[in-house]
């Protein structure tokens, strides 16, 4: 019997009493400050933007501070506060957290939620990272291309609680498992990263050598158009949905094969989520992968895309499969020189992606790059195709054996 076993059979063998987050915390509001604020010394801080983007799950120390007169207007964390997302355009996002674990109190920014409670921090922010809150949250969540849970709806949450020697035992264990599944995936990720370069410069020189080259806009390359998320409220435009409905999260592969989410026909008549012909192209213009990757994909079958992606159907004259690579080529360069510089969020300059120009030729020659670049393509992935699935069986297993944990027998009344 393990050391977790023993804890649970001695100290709750009829079960966990499972309970209401306002029963064991106070919720409050985060300040107003804005960026303007941030100052090189002053106040430690943390701005709900960061929190999607800088940090993981635990703080010890900040990135960032504000000037004095801000602060005297701001609200504050203190050590083993958790401070949480509210606001976000995904839902996957929204309700992101980090528990503050540093030795003095640091102004929080809005759009979040301070949790000030008497449980282990890291309990519960691993508890919030679950599917189990996931499911919980959703229901909360309201808002079209905003999405937001009011810090007032997250006191209805219901989460086990065991007794603190559990939670600490719980904690140590991910904390290990945490650190080996980092080390592991960040392996894999060196792998994967350059052997993706590799081909992505393969694919550079194809083109160069092309016969007839021209330069052209991406604009210019066909019909390009945005998307949106339909409301989590009408849960007519989400259940038995059968439309592929792509996000970020989507853009892992270079050619899709399914969305992780869909939504209905009544979600693409009342919404702004519009359905796209089979042989789409698309590209992520929102999202913190920016910050290294620029996703592209191509997407041969009809579906729907999200605020933060856009999608290109090709004109007359240009193959779609064409179009893709000529994008794919050049995607260094491109998140190099339209990637827009600060923000909460890393995006694009969709003008300037717009404007960026990228090789064109006759149809005859584009038919021949494909043939070349699609056998290329499929040796890249026999090589490399482990290294991908690898990374998501890690996280997956990181996820199952985390909300395996955090799963108990709940108390009878």
């Amino acid at each position: 019997m393990s050391k977790l076993e023993q804890l649970i059979s001695t100290l709750c063998p009829d079960g966990v009493e499972y309970r209401m987050l306002g029963d064991f915390a106070s919720i409050t509001r985060g300040g107003n400050f804005q960026k303007k604020d941030f100052s090189e010394i002053g106040v430690p801080c943390i701005h709900y933007g960061q929190i999607y983007t800088r940090y993981g799950l635990f703080a010890e120390s900040t990135i960032a501070c504000i000037n004095n007169e801000a602060a005297i207007k701001s609200k504050f964390a203190t050590q083993n506060d958790i401070i949480m997302a509210v606001t976000s355009e995904n839902v996957e996002d929204v309700c992101k957290s980090v528990a503050w674990l540093g030795s003095g109190d640091i102004a929080v920014s809005g759009h979040t939620a301070i949790i000030h409670h008497n449980q282990n921090p890291k309990y519960l922010c691993y508890y919030f990272h679950s599917s189990m809150f996931f499911a919980q949250k959703v229901k909360l969540a309201h808002g079209t291309k905003v999405i937001e849970v009011t810090p007032d709806k997250l006191t209805n949450i219901i989460i086990p609680i065991p007794p603190l020697p559990i939670q600490h035992e719980i904690v140590r264990i991910l904390d290990n498992f945490t650190e080996l599944t980092a080390e592991l995936t960040a392996e894999l990720t060196a792998e994967l990263t350059a052997r993706k370069k590799q081909y992505e410069y393969y694919c550079k020189q194809i083109f160069e050598n092309s016969k007839g080259l021209k330069m052209v806009k991406i604009r210019d390359l066909g019909d390009w158009s945005g998307g949106g998320t339909p409301s989590m409220q009408h849960k007519e435009y989400w259940d038995k949905g059968t439309i592929p409905w792509i996000s970020s999260k989507d853009m892992k592969a270079a050619n899709l094969i399914d969305t992780q989410d869909h939504i209905t026909e009544e979600a693409i008549e009342n919404s702004s989520a519009k359905l796209l012909p089979k042989n789409t192209v698309a590209v992520v213009v929102r999202s913190g992968i920016l910050k290294h990757t620029l996703p592209i994909a191509y997407v041969p079958f009809q579906a729907a895309i999200n605020q933060d992606l856009k999608a290109l159907v090709v004109k007359q004259g240009i193959l779609p499969r064409y179009a893709y690579f000529a994008i794919f080529a050049h995607a260094e360069d491109i998140l190099r020189k339209t990637k827009k510089a600060g923000g909460t969020v890393d995006s694009l300059d969709v003008q300037a992606f717009f404007d960026f120009q990228v090789p064109l030729v006759v149809v005859e020659e584009q038919e021949r790059i494909i043939a070349i670049l699609d056998r290329f393509d499929t040796l890249t992935n026999d090589i490399t195709s482990g290294l991908p699935a690898e990374i998501e069986a890690r996280h997956k297993q990181y996820e199952y054996y985390r909300d395996k944990l955090l799963t108990f027998k709940e108390a009878s009344a």
